[in-house]
This record gives C-alpha cells, sequence and structure tokens, in this order.
C-alpha cells in the first residue's frame, strides 16, 4: 500500500518505521495502524533484515495515542472493527521473529504507550514523557497495556498508571523497568544504531527462538483477555460516559466524570 501516515526505509539490515504525523504529535488514526501493520509485514518478510526500529517524527512525541478526533465519531460497530484493526498491528509485532526497538522522544502515552510495549526495547531522550489516558478520554487500555504493563512494572505501579493516567519523566519509566535507556536527545540516534549493531551481530535463529520464547507465557494472558475485553469496549464507545471524555478533550476542559457517580435511585 502507498504510506501517508508513516515512513519506511530498510538499509544495512535495519528496518526503520517513522509515525509521519509531527502536525498531531504522532497520534495514531485507523490509517495509521493498518500502514504500521503493512510495513511491519515488511520488515518481517525481508529477510536482509535484522532488526525493527520505531519512531516518531520531529522531536515532540513517539506516539501521543489515538487521535481523538477518529475516537468522536466511534460507535460499537465501529470501535469492533477498530479493535480487529489494533490485533492486527499487535500480532506482527509478536509474531515478528526480530527484535523490534522503539526510539522515544517525547510523549509516548496513551496507544502510543500500548505500541512501545509490544516493542522488545526501548531507549528515550531525556525529555520523554511515558503514560496512559484511557479513564481519562472515556476509554480503557485493554490493547496491551492491561495484560503486559504489570510485566514490566509491577501490579502496584501499573495500576497507578492506569487507574490515574499520570505521566512519567524518562528516567521515572527507567527505574520501574518501563524502558531500557536514558540518553540524551543528541545522543539518541547514536545509541539506538549501536544496539542494532550489537543485535546484527548475533545468530538470527537464536534470536528469533529467544523472541518466541520470552513471549510465550505473555501471549497467553494478552490473547486470552483481549477478545472479551475488545467486545466490552467496543460496546461502550459513543455512550453518554465515554463522550464526556472524549468532548472535554476537544473542548479543552477537564471532564466532568462525578456526574456518573451520582445515585440515579
Amino acid at each position: 500500500m502507498k504510506f501517508e501516515d508513516i515512513l519506511y526505509t530498510a538499509q544495512g539490515g535495519v528496518a526503520t518505521l517513522t509515525i509521519n504525523r509531527a502536525e498531531v504529535r504522532n497520534a495514531v488514526r485507523p490509517r495509521t495502524y493498518e500502514e504500521l501493520t503493512a510495513a511491519m509485514h515488511m520488515a518481517a518478510d525481508d529477510p536482509t533484515v535484522g532488526v525493527v526500529v520505531l519512531t516518531g517524527a520531529g522531536d515532540k512525541a513517539f506516539c501521543s495515542g489515538g487521535d481523538i478526533r477518529d475516537q468522536q465519531a466511534r460507535v460499537p460497530e465501529v470501535g469492533r472493527k477498530h479493535m480487529r484493526r489494533l490485533f492486527a498491528l499487535s500480532s506482527v509485532m509478536r509474531m515478528m521473529d526480530k527484535p523490534i526497538i522503539a526510539k522515544v522522544r517525547g510523549f509516548c502515552v496513551g496507544s502510543g504507550n500500548e505500541i512501545n510495549l509490544f516493542c522488545d526495547m526501548t531507549i528515550a531522550s531525556e525529555d520523554a514523557k511515558f503514560g496512559q489516558t484511557g479513564p481519562r478520554v472515556g476509554s480503557v487500555p485493554i490493547w496491551g497495556a492491561c495484560q503486559l504493563l504489570a510485566r514490566y512494572v509491577g501490579e502496584r505501579k501499573a495500576r497507578e498508571m492506569l487507574y490515574t493516567c499520570r505521566q512519567y519523566t524518562a528516567q521515572q519509566a527507567l527505574e520501574m523497568g518501563l524502558i531500557n535507556e536514558v540518553v540524551k536527545a543528541e545522543d539518541l540516534d547514536a545509541t539506538v544504531d549501536a544496539l542494532c549493531q550489537d543485535i546484527l551481530d548475533k545468530s538470527p535463529q537464536s534470536i528469533r527462538i529467544a523472541k518466541l520464547a520470552l513471549n510465550a507465557g505473555s501471549d497467553q494472558e494478552f490473547y486470552g483477555s483481549y477478545f472479551p475485553n475488545a467486545e466490552l469496549l467496543a460496546s461502550i464507545y459513543g455512550n453518554e460516559e465515554n463522550s464526556e471524555g472524549i468532548t472535554a478533550f476537544l473542548q479543552k476542559r477537564k471532564p466532568d466524570y462525578r456526574k456518573y457517580r451520582v445515585s440515579r435511585a
């Protein structure tokens, strides 16, 4: 397919995928997910590629999450199609027999952080910010964060991140185990390239088996919980409470969820 939302290059054994929507802090819309899926398949099927780097254009964001303008029009039947779209991307990332490295500058939040969770390793610049946004905008991060986040940062911290939607610095993300390394912004490209070269020096068949073995346990958790929870989330798209978060974001105001805890008896 012709790419509009991403850039794809492959040279020297490294495929680089760049979310190219800097004007909206690399927020992802349906086309973006589909292009990322197609590009991941290209990298997986290319025998000359040994490692994949995923990043965002500009210096403001790796990915700021889903494009809220798309979510504004989402209803259950559209949501179910979206859930299948998400599953297609995460499946190729998890099943690809090559390491995927997230190169993060700026915001890595919402579904952007879930994309980060599907990568094998993450190198971030000092100005990076990590977090989830689901309950803030009337949604739920069931596409990876509810299944995988606790494996990286621990159960308690995962609950804090999901329930409060707080954002964390790159150093905090490193200390909690969410990422691998923090470097100065000017050193990010060189650090990621050095990591790629280190991987390319290793046996590809050994890395293939290691990745599949590492994923085996969490695959059962992810696939087992994704489908029922995807249906639950799709079923609330477009209702009043879901719309409150989206509308508030677009109106640049704080959402009022307290009214949904008032007794209706």
